[in-house]
């Protein structure tokens, strides 16, 4: 019977509305392998895609500049504000991520007055105040932001989180620590300005503040976002410690999860601090996170640098000091560290040497290679000789979308599966809309892939939960969790009132209705909810939703279907209006600060999905591999989770 060895390592973690696999965390490590334009190549997509299929949580591209003009810190990044250039490649990078179930992670860089990319491009750069920098012999000369560059630095982080979010990346880093702009606005050395942002504590914190509200503006509420922050500054005339956690302290709450690294890319001194060299023990930075830990309540805490060891990272998670544990070097030195642990592997793991190798070679030919894995910055050629996995038994959870399609590909590969569904057909909750007459080809496409399921080789357990007694039983060598999510019910007054029914249950029981409806959310199934009962069972139906838009699931084609549809069947749109209560009149919605009655006879909620995860949790420590696809990550569409589930099937006794 399989025995998780390292438990709290691979237990999933809720971030914001999404579940992560597992506390492995991809720290950013840029490539330079761009176009001309500075947009990913192949190659470059290729190497990060590596990261996920070996199995940890996220994998984070580093390099991305919110300003092309005045924030690049290198001549080599990425630029977030070319939404039209960058588009087709930055999109296509995220899916080559994600379609392993790893959640893909943008991180956003401004360099601030160490801007010296820009500076060499001949662009005035800006920091807190004036500054002249001198770094691995370049000199750059700053000049200070006035409250015009302020609000457009504002500004560019809103539109590239907007954009990034657009493009497909499930969690957004923001860069706030290693000498880059924000870390010299939080400075109490640096930022000596006189005016509202600069001067006191407060003062110094107030554009980092801003910069991580317009990013929660821009990507809206539940979505992931990642901080990271200088626990200790490590040189003289640098912030300490009792700083640090100051900052922490402030930033707790508004983002999920605060990166504590140390020290500064523009410091000599500190820079192998910051990366640690072989000189320094393992772990030697979870210190700073230890001591943030202690003091904050609400977002959780990451630590990194000097990290490969799964019993060190393991005694991280379990002895509290951090929630996550990210890796850079490590997982360019062995990408498969989180399928060897899981596996109980250990002993073919490739531990970092610390040897910087793959830096320098970064630094001084922009090519990044490792001393011990000549698969670095050759994936490609890897992958065209994809070797033929080793056989495994795999246990699939839940028959939906995701659990079918992962069925299939693991059965056609030569997989021993069991598929195991609750209910007593396949198909999952997309079943609900069997009798939507315009999802009738969705009906199809389900029945389709049951028909495949039935032709594999496949052991389909109808009515079967899959509990953690029953994957002991079975002792698979894989599971693959594809249970699916549950609607989100969050503390509104009245929400378990008798007039309130769940969107599913709605679509199940259409005419239960009243003639007046309230449908709580403006997503997908909201709004296809409100056609529905209006085109085909008269009601007259009102959509709230709190964003400032209706959410068309990324595909605007679709949106202006749904608009069309809207305006034909007389269904009022209220955006940007947040119920607060329900009565047993109606739903009271709140819109600038005024609130209104919106009379109804029937409120449904479709206010989003929430990951399993307790069932994630308890499930994850019964096998030697284990995986999360389709919504019980976060919710997907049938694009997103179709293709996540051939290629995480696929990854199987490869890697």
């Amino acid at each position: 019977m399989y025995e998780c060895k390292y438990p709290h390592l691979f237990e999933p973690i809720a971030l914001g509305n999404r579940l992560f696999r597992n506390r492995i965390f991809n720290s950013p490590t840029g490539t330079h392998y761009r176009t001309i334009n500075g947009l990913p190549t192949e190659d470059a997509m290729a190497y990060y895609e590596r990261k996920a299929a070996g199995g940890a949580a996220t994998v984070s591209i580093g390099d991305t500049g919110v300003d092309s003009e005045i924030s690049f810190h290198g001549a080599n990044q990425i630029p977030m504000d070319d939404m039209v250039g960058g588009k087709s490649r930055m999109s296509k990078l995220a899916e080559a991520i994600n379609r392993h179930g790893a959640v893909s992670v943008i991180e956003f860089v401004h360099g601030g007055s160490n801007s010296t990319g820009s500076y060499l491009a001949g662009n005035t750069v800006y920091g807190p105040v004036a500054a002249s920098n001198t770094a691995r012999g370049i000199t750059t000369v700053a000049e200070p932001m006035t409250e015009e560059i302020i609000q457009r630095t504002i500004d560019k982080f809103y539109l590239a989180a907007q954009t990034a979010k657009i493009w497909g990346y499930g969690m957004i880093t923001i860069h706030g620590g290693h000498g880059w702009l924000l870390s010299q606005f939080m400075s109490p050395f640096i930022n000596t300005r006189t005016d509202m942002w600069g001067g006191s504590f407060e003062n110094n914190m107030r554009l980092p503040l801003a910069i991580v509200d317009a990013v929660r503006r821009a990507v809206g509420p539940g979505f992931p976002i990642e901080i990271r922050i200088s626990g200790a500054e490590c040189f003289d005339g640098g912030y300490d410690i009792g700083y640090g956690v100051e900052i922490a302290k402030a930033l707790d709450g508004k983002v999920d999860l605060i990166h504590v690294t140390a020290g500064s890319h523009e410091n000599d001194d500190t820079f192998t601090i910051t990366h640690p060299s072989m000189f320094l023990e393992d772990g030697v930075n979870v210190k700073y996170a230890a001591e943030i830990k202690k003091h904050v309540k609400y977002s959780k805490v990451a630590t990194v640098g000097a990290l490969s060891d799964p019993a060190l990272m393991e005694e991280i998670i379990a002895s509290g000091k951090a929630d996550v544990v990210q890796m850079a070097r490590g997982l360019i030195c062995d990408p498969d560290i989180p399928v060897k642990a899981r596996d109980g592997r250990d002993d073919e793991i490739r531990h970092c040497m610390r040897c910087f190798a793959c830096f320098g070679s970064l630094l001084h030919r922009a090519h990044i290679v490792c001393a011990q894995n000549p698969e670095i910055s050759n994936e490609l050629e890897f992958t065209f000789a994809r070797p033929k996995p080793a056989l495994k038994k795999v246990l699939i959870a839940g028959g939906g979308v995701a659990g079918m399609q992962a069925a299939i590909t693991c059965a056609r590969e030569g997989h021993e599966v069991i598929l195991c569904e609750k209910q007593d057909e396949l198909g999952g909750v997309l079943r609900c809309e069997k009798n939507v007459p315009f999802k009738r080809l969705l009906e199809k496409y389900l029945d389709h892939q049951a028909r495949l399921v039935q032709k594999e080789k496949i052991d389909v357990r109808l009515g079967t939960a899959v509990t953690e007694e029953l994957a002991r039983e079975i002792s698979p060598d894989v599971i693959i969790l594809a249970l699916g999510a549950v609607s989100a019910a969050p503390p509104i007054p009245g929400i378990d009132g008798k007039n309130v029914v769940d969107v599913i249950d709605c679509y199940r029981e259409p005419e239960k209705t009243g003639e007046r409806v309230v449908i709580l959310g403006g997503g997908l199934s909201g709004t296809e909810l409100a056609i529905y009962l209006a085109k085909h069972f008269g009601r007259k139906c009102t959509v709230m939703e709190m964003e400032p838009e209706l959410n068309n699931g990324g595909n605007r084609i679709h949106g202006l279907a749904l608009a069309v549809e809207i305006k034909h069947n007389g269904i009022d749109i209220l955006t940007g209006t947040k119920c607060v209560q329900i009565t047993g009149e109606g739903a009271i919605g709140e819109s600038n600060g005024e609130t209104k009655l919106y009379p109804a006879d029937t409120v449904v909620t479709a206010l989003g999905m929430q990951p399993l995860v307790s069932e994630a949790a308890k499930l994850s420590r019964c096998a030697p591999g284990f995986c999360l696809i389709g919504d019980c990550n976060t919710p997907r569409n049938i694009f997103m989770t179709t293709n996540e589930a051939y290629h995480v099937a696929m990854d199987i006794g490869r890697y």
